[in-house]
């Protein structure tokens, strides 16, 4: 499997993926972790990106449940899940798990699913939380809430650097 770019695909953009972009249809971004899966959504346009929600992991067929309400909630074309490559580009452990769980979403779901490099979006995502979030983890704990918090706003960061560059990649009208 080729390492994807910053913003960009990786388990291979099928032309069904390319096709169910250019609908107007939400994007859905996941942050996954082993204990929570932070959810970001995208406007029918793909020009914004924002939180939706983080839940807390039980177990494979509940969190496939979760994520298929959520998607025909939504309306959701197409799934983007954050790839945690190392800072030197190599996948390690959790990138391995990740793409076995995002194979299992595309399976299980039938949308077309992408990994999308998220290196450094959980960093991006504290950096954009209110200063009390930071105190109370300098005070000794994250608290749920913040981690929480933190989780979907990291999955919007991947969400709005898929979505720039997507953009930067489409011929100008003129």
């Amino acid at each position: 499997m080729a390492s994807p770019s910053r913003a960009s695909l990786s388990v291979g953009e099928s032309s069904a993926a390319r096709a169910s972009t250019s609908r107007l249809a939400p994007v859905l971004a996941m942050d996954y972790g082993r204990r929570r899966i932070g959810l970001a959504l995208s406007d029918a346009l793909g020009l914004t990106a924002r939180p939706l929600a983080t839940f807390t992991r039980t177990n494979r067929r509940n969190d496939l449940r979760r994520l298929r309400e959520i998607v025909r909630l939504h309306g959701v074309r197409l799934i983007l899940v954050g790839y945690p490559l190392h800072l030197d580009g190599s996948a390690g452990e959790m990138a391995l798990e990740t793409a076995r769980f995002a194979a299992r979403i595309e399976k299980h779901l039938r949308l077309p699913v992408q990994l999308v490099d998220e290196r450094l979006s959980s960093w991006e995502a504290q950096q954009m939380l209110p200063r009390e979030t930071h105190a109370r983890k300098r005070a000794g704990g994250r608290g749920r809430k913040s981690a929480a918090k933190l989780d979907q706003v990291a999955a919007a960061v991947i969400l709005r650097d898929y979505l720039e560059h997507q953009a930067a990649r489409k011929p100008a009208k003129g």
